[in-house]
């Protein structure tokens, strides 16, 4: 099988192995993409290390640069992932220069994204997220389908509170989010709570699950445990879906921008007024680029 090259990219510290499978030949592409595959290199003890790999893959829509597949470490696949497209983003146009917008297609349709750039390398990109889903059957969960879901009291299985209240929000990708009293808390609870509410009946595919601070209505403190990965440094669509829930309860404005501070760093959120579309800014990196021997597991890493 032919090595297969990679770069392993970071947004706000949640990481990804970032391939394209355009340059591959088919038993490499498929190989990459066998969920056994995808668990074995997000392993950070006997693999490359991950929150998941992003498998770039020709556009499907006029326009589009190219399309992103989203595959969580569990091998399980994602419709969408906030970070991940920041990093594809970057991959490929520092690869090929050019423009200050780009599209990629995505499990949650085709996104559009603004480059910001220093010394001809990306630093940032501001992705258009489109229009947050806001229904019981976009989201998707359990109950009448265009209901929506917002601080509707939720018995999590484990939690000695009883019930809580919940915001269903997605951004592409299902999100359940929580507000509490304290960052402290939320990162308490999306440890002993997160693996029971992702799993929660009401929500037939699983859920991401956010624990929230609103510390002022321009400012949350967020720590998802994400659906196929666990607790992780950043996730973008979590705080897209955050934001949003936010503004839904009362505790934020549309049309402001909005700080969601995670673990790895912060994110720039913006719901638009009438939740025609919300807006996340913020970095990505390069770790590394590497080559890796997927019959042997030997890897020869260079510097990017």
């Amino acid at each position: 099988m032919t090595p297969l090259r990679f770069t392993k990219l970071h947004g706000l510290g949640n990481d990804f192995l970032v391939v394209d499978v355009r340059d591959l030949d088919a038993r490499t592409a498929a190989a990459v993409q066998d969920p056994a595959t995808v668990r074995w290199l997000c392993d950070r003890q006997f693999g490359v290390g991950g929150d998941g790999v992003l498998a770039v893959r020709a556009a499907r829509t006029p326009g589009a640069t190219a399309e992103m597949r989203v595959l969580n470490a569990d091998g399980s696949e994602a419709e969408m992932c906030g970070n991940g497209l920041r990093c594809v983003v970057k991959h490929l146009w520092d690869r090929a220069p050019g423009g200050e917008r780009m599209v990629v297609d995505t499990g949650a349709g085709p996104l559009a994204c603004g480059v910001h750039v220093e010394d001809g390398k990306v630093t940032s990109v501001t992705v258009d997220m489109g229009r947050p889903r806001l229904t019981r059957a976009e989201i998707p969960m359990t109950g009448p389908a265009g209901e929506r879901c917002v601080e509707q009291p939720i018995a999590i299985p484990g939690d000695a509170a009883g019930e809580r209240k919940v915001t269903a929000v997605s951004m592409g990708n299902p999100h359940a989010v929580v507000f509490v009293d304290s960052a402290d808390e939320a990162r308490r609870l999306a440890e002993t709570l997160g693996p029971a509410l992702e799993r929660h009946a009401w929500f037939p595919r699983k859920t991401n699950a956010e624990w929230a601070h609103v510390a002022s209505r321009r400012e949350i403190d967020l720590v998802v445990w994400e659906r196929g990965c666990g607790i992780t440094l950043a996730c973008g669509t979590g705080a897209c879906a955050t934001a949003v829930a936010a503004c839904l309860t009362g505790r934020a404005d549309p049309g402001t921008e909005i700080t969601v501070r995670l673990p790895g760093g912060p994110l720039a959120i913006t719901v638009a007024a009438g939740y025609s579309t919300v807006l996340m800014r913020g970095p990505a990196r390069i770790v590394f680029e590497a080559e890796i021997d997927l019959d042997r597991g030997a890897t020869t890493a260079r510097p990017a």
